[in-house]
């Protein structure tokens, strides 16, 4: 407990650390008579190229700068600064906000965001001026994913610091929360991590009783994973050295939450160990639609178009198994869900889907290029 608390407790003050290296650097150029300016890198698409090495997208070299001799430039300029100051108070006194939130209070410092997706632009470039993540400034985004399974976990917020719980202290999971992701992991015995891409099917498992059956460690990633609980799954896997299973729809935005867990996404390009390189796509595949013979839906238009930017994408390109699943479903023309699995009975899916994918053979897991250990 008291090494995790030096480990926060040190981050906490690099982050500070941070911040205020911007604030002086402002301050110090307005004292010397200059306009101040930042320079940060770019985040635009011909700056973001994979790297193998870190099997995830990175940033280039290209930088862009911003000045307020530019009067174009001198809203986010200030943006900026404010969200600076607004993140130092967050993290200075361990409080936490909302992407939301931090667009409302804007208003009480008589700051103005034309609408949230500006303010969320804003603190994007915070991170990439930084090198942390929102997370950092205690700033979470609204959607919250949930864990389920027998990890002993201490609290390091303040009022629940030493507290402990077990994850399967609520039958609805816990939900992955600042709480959750800055605990202590103290025991578990888990060998796994199985997660799911939709409620539902997180909620039949627990009924189901597979974090027992299966000694497992469930995830409903509610989606699209928020960044909390791509990087929540990463330290999982990391500190507890569990292998990561996902389980997503049979359609092409199924396989791309699968990708984003494994690979990370172009958007956070600048941050890292957001995705697990080990974490393997264990279904649905365009396959298991037909040897299952599952119900299905024609794909549509948007479902082909975005095949075949997958097939083009260098994160698709390291495992043949990948594309082979794409090439399937761009010749079956079908897509399905993970409920299609009902229509042999409601406990199909774990009964027999979910061991047959567990237990499959190394070179028969759709991960990044790396193979199942």
């Amino acid at each position: 407990m008291a090494q995790k608390k030096a480990k926060i407790l040190e981050r906490r003050e690099e982050v500070l650390k941070g911040l205020k290296d911007f604030g002086a650097s402002v301050y110090n150029q307005l004292d010397q008579g200059v306009f101040p300016s930042v320079n940060m890198p770019s985040r635009s698409t011909e700056n973001i190229t994979y790297d193998e090495r870190l099997r995830q997208y990175v940033l280039g070299e290209k930088s862009v700068g911003r000045s307020t001799r530019n009067i174009r430039h001198i809203k986010p300029f200030t943006q900026l600064a404010w969200v600076a100051l607004f993140s130092n108070e967050l993290t200075d006194q361990r409080k936490t906000s909302t992407l939301r939130d931090v667009y409302y209070s804007a208003q009480a410092y008589e700051m103005t965001f034309s609408d949230q997706q500006e303010s969320n632009n804003i603190i994007t470039d915070l991170e990439t001026l930084t090198g942390f993540a929102r997370e950092d400034f205690h700033i979470f985004p609204e959607e919250r994913s949930a864990i389920f399974g027998d990890l002993d976990v201490a609290y390091t917020v303040p009022g629940y610091e030493g507290k402990s719980v077990n994850l399967t202290s609520h039958p609805d999971g816990v939900l992955i929360g600042p709480a959750i992701t800055s605990s202590e992991f103290l025991k578990t015995s888990a060998d796994k991590i199985i997660a799911i891409e939709k409620g539902a099917l997180f909620t039949r498992f627990i009924e189901e009783s597979v974090h027992s059956k299966h000694k497992s460690l469930l995830i409903s990633c509610g989606g699209q994973a928020p960044r909390q609980t791509r990087s929540f799954i990463r330290r999982l896997h990391d500190e507890l050295n569990l292998p990561v299973y996902i389980f997503t729809d049979g359609d092409p935005w199924g396989m791309h939450i699968a990708q984003v867990i494994i690979s990370g996404s172009a958007n956070a390009a600048h941050l890292r160990e957001l995705n697990t390189p080990d974490a393997v796509w264990s279904g649905v595949w365009a396959s298991d639609i037909i040897e299952y013979n599952l119900p299905t839906d024609p794909l549509d238009e948007v479902d082909i178009k975005r095949l075949y930017e997958l097939q083009k994408d260098p994160r698709y390109q390291n495992d043949p198994i990948w594309q082979r699943e794409i090439k399937t479903f761009l010749k079956i023309r079908r897509k399905t869900e993970l409920e299609a699995f009902s229509r042999y009975g409601l406990t199909f899916i774990v009964d027999k889907y979910l061991p047959t994918k567990l237990e499959a053979e190394p070179d028969v897991a759709a991960g990044s290029g790396k193979k199942k250990k």
